[in-house]
């Protein structure tokens, strides 16, 4: 278990060895809580969620969200499932792998601490499926680590026809804003 504060409340989640950040809350997705503007409504992306701290503080700081928390780690979604049911959310978290989100579901915005680990190329390729299930004003909050690339994946969003910038930074930190680039 750890405990975590995210607008003044304290969560305490479930966590286990083999998923990401399982010793404390990871320093980016604590600068994505302090800078990401929060979701209303709507339906949400939650890209490598892990044990799902943004899905899950997000749905229960806001009863009109609804959030996916897709991951290929199986172990992870046991413990989104967990971490939901303990804050009472379980109606409004999804825990799912990326193949088992229904196809037609568009997302009003994604938040994503996005597995750099896994490479260049598989994070490149996990945009490109995710991003363009925006909904068409959606927008894309990222928190990538400037010394693990942050500024060199906006230049890569940019030159795939997405608008991005860099929305703030914190402790090494990019907090990057992805949409739909403006057509002419």
């Amino acid at each position: 278990m750890i405990d975590i504060s995210v607008d003044s409340t304290a969560y305490q989640f479930t966590v286990s060895s083999g998923v990401f950040s399982a010793n404390r809350l990871d320093p980016g997705t604590a600068v994505l809580f302090r800078k990401a503007p929060r979701p209303g409504r709507g339906v949400f992306l939650d890209l490598g969620c892990g044990y799902g701290p943004i899905s899950c503080v997000f749905a229960h700081q806001s009863p009109k969200v609804t959030m996916y928390a897709v991951d290929v780690n199986e172990r992870a979604l046991e413990l989104v499932h967990e971490n939901a049911l303990a804050l009472g959310v379980t109606d409004r978290v999804i825990a799912a792998k990326p193949d088992d989100v229904p196809a037609d579901v568009v997302f009003d915005g994604i938040y994503s601490n996005p597995p750099i680990h896994v490479g260049k190329e598989a994070l490149h390729e996990m945009l490109l499926r995710w991003l363009p299930r925006l909904g068409p004003d959606a927008e894309a909050w990222l928190v990538v680590a400037r010394h693990l690339g942050g500024d060199s994946l906006r230049d890569w969003l940019v030159a795939q026809g997405w608008s991005a910038e860099k929305h703030a930074s914190q402790k090494g930190y990019r907090i990057l804003k992805v949409g739909r680039a403006e057509t002419e």
